[in-house]
């Protein structure tokens, strides 16, 4: 994850029912439970599919997408900061800041073929400036939202967390300019303080000849 969560009012409960449930599981971090019941919800990972997780420090979102494209698929985990290595042979992991000028290449020197589903949980620092957080954080998924057009598959999935608030709807207009369905999802992992949400983009469009 870049950055740290948002806290609306609320106390930061670091030890919540979730943070236990991770630990009792063997999860890296409670947020796993919110990409899981994403996957649930929708079906845009399989077995076999390949995915790009953006932000993906410190792999709570790589284990669950580790299990569901199983070892016949490929997870590809980037984040601004290090991510404890995997076992598995199928998820690779780099230090990548998503919007240095190179970042793209060094993407696809990671992989070079497209993904069938980008999945960003990438936030920023936050500064106690609601509009400016909720910038930073636009600008955030608007460069996941660039990548998932531009290396995504036809009928591939997007979803990125951002903020509510500022150009959301603005943005969420843009989604829809790409992916013939797009869903808004809070999932029940999100801290009661947080104004985070998921946009959730289905069935990446086919690009004008």
């Amino acid at each position: 994850m870049v950055g740290t969560p948002i806290a609306m009012g609320k106390p930061y409960r670091p030890k919540d029912h979730y943070f236990q449930k991770a630990k009792q599981e063997g999860l890296r971090a409670r947020s796993a439970f919110k990409v899981d019941e994403i996957l649930k919800r929708f079906p845009i990972v399989r077995k076999g599919t390949t995915v790009l997780d953006l932000g993906a420090a410190p792999g709570g979102f790589l284990q669950i997408l580790a299990d569901s494209v199983g070892p016949s698929g490929r997870v590809v985990g980037v984040d601004i900061v290090a991510i404890r290595p995997f076992t598995q042979k199928h998820v690779t992991t780099a230090v990548l800041d998503v919007l240095a000028e190179d970042f793209d290449a060094k993407l696809r020197a990671l992989h070079d073929g497209p993904y069938d589903a980008v999945i960003s949980d990438m936030a920023p620092k936050t500064s106690g400036i609601k509009a400016t957080d909720e910038a930073r954080s636009l600008r955030l998924a608007g460069k996941a939202m660039e990548v998932a057009v531009s290396r995504g598959r036809p009928g591939s999935s997007f979803v990125a967390k951002l903020f509510m608030g500022g150009d959301f709807e603005e943005f969420r207009g843009q989604v829809r300019a790409h992916y013939e369905d797009v869903k808004v999802v809070r999932p029940e992992a999100t801290r009661g303080a947080s104004m985070e949400v998921y946009l959730v983009g289905l069935r990446l469009k086919a690009a004008a000849p």
